[in-house]
């Protein structure tokens, strides 16, 4: 055999699958959080196909290799420099502690500068928590929305006017730049983009390893300090988790307020003040969600997924997840749908 025979690629055979494994780079920069930076590796490192192939590669670099100073007072050694950046399909920012200057709106580093300018056209940005800093003083979140941690929102929309920034909620995701409020919020953050990258399946195995929450919307609120409510007033999330068992069923806005033993008006108050949205749009919005999970899991009928997810007919489901996602549910289920949906087998032939 030659030279040329030993390079040649040799093409998969029919019962081999090429898989294509999506490069995460995470650039960690000099007083960065232990916690936020661990958050994509854990999250993303715990996704595999159903081979048990990972189906994300998480490296963590620096921008010029060196290794950083976390704000824990330990030293980060980088797997990676720069170059990392250039061959990522997404790349994380996680928040720094030790650039005041961005703060004012002052300019990146020069060594940060150069770093972020070399990620490839077409790579997908996050940022979790002040690591919206870094993406705003680079230029990149001009013109569109974007989230940070609430605290900071003030200074953020002083030192960065040009950004759409909306502190209310826990992620925003503008296509090919997301960014997330902070800490757990960029645990909620990875998770959404499983969801989009693999289906609700995949996401939620993740979610169980990682053992967390497997969906939170990005429009909930984040979690801002307000004054603190009478002692003997009740919250509604057990009257949430309880919703959650019954999505099937025909609740009402009363049967919600009597199951939490409130009256319309103080459960609509205390529900929007928990969650940030009313009740009616948060029920929608886990029927819908519902309905993903049976569309991606299952083979049954449109109109039975839209039953068993309380949004009543297929027509309704259809103008549900058009006005929602933009897609009918047959559109969805062709592109998240599993290759062995459950119910599959019952399938007659």
């Amino acid at each position: 055999m030659d030279e040329t025979d030993r390079n040649e690629t040799v093409p998969a055979t029919r019962n081999e699958t090429v898989l294509h494994v999506h490069r995460i780079a995470v650039l960690a920069l000099p007083g960065v959080p232990p916690f936020e930076l661990g958050i994509p590796s854990r999250v993303f490192g715990s996704v595999q196909d159903a081979d048990g192939r990972p189906l994300y590669e998480v490296t963590v670099c620096t921008a010029d290799g060196a290794p950083v100073l976390s704000d824990a007072g330990f030293v980060v050694q980088p797997a990676a420099g720069p170059e990392a950046l250039a061959a990522a399909d997404t790349v994380v920012v996680p928040p720094t502690h030790a650039m005041p200057e961005l703060g004012r709106g002052g300019p990146l580093p020069p060594e940060v500068a150069a770093a972020i300018a070399g990620i490839r056209p077409g790579a997908r940005l996050v940022s979790i928590c002040t690591g919206s800093y870094v993406l705003a003083a680079a230029g990149l979140l001009d013109g569109r929305p974007a989230t940070t941690h609430w605290n900071l929102a003030p200074e953020f929309r002083q030192a960065y006017p040009q950004v759409k920034l909306d502190e209310e909620v826990l992620f925003v995701d503008d296509g090919d730049v997301l960014t997330s409020a902070g800490v757990a919020a960029g645990v909620d953050l990875c998770l959404h983009m499983i969801r989009r990258d693999h289906g609700a399946a995949v996401a939620n195995r993740a979610a169980r390893m990682c053992v967390v929450p497997p969906w939170r919307d990005g429009g909930q609120a984040q979690f801002i300090d307000r004054p603190v409510p009478e002692p003997k007033v009740a919250g509604t999330t057990a009257t949430r988790a309880w919703a959650l068992e019954h999505l099937g069923e025909p609740l009402t806005l009363g049967m919600l307020a009597e199951h939490a033993r409130m009256s319309l008006r103080s459960f609509t108050r205390r529900f929007r003040d928990e969650v940030g949205m009313t009740p009616v749009q948060w029920l929608t919005a886990q029927r819908l969600e519902l309905a993903k999970q049976l569309l991606e899991t299952t083979d049954l009928p449109i109109d039975l997924v839209a039953h068993r997810a309380g949004i009543g007919s297929g027509n309704s489901l259809r103008a549900h997840m058009r006005t929602a996602f933009g897609v009918s549910p047959a559109a969805y289920r062709r592109a998240f749908g599993a290759s062995d949906p459950v119910g599959a087998a019952k399938r007659p032939a």
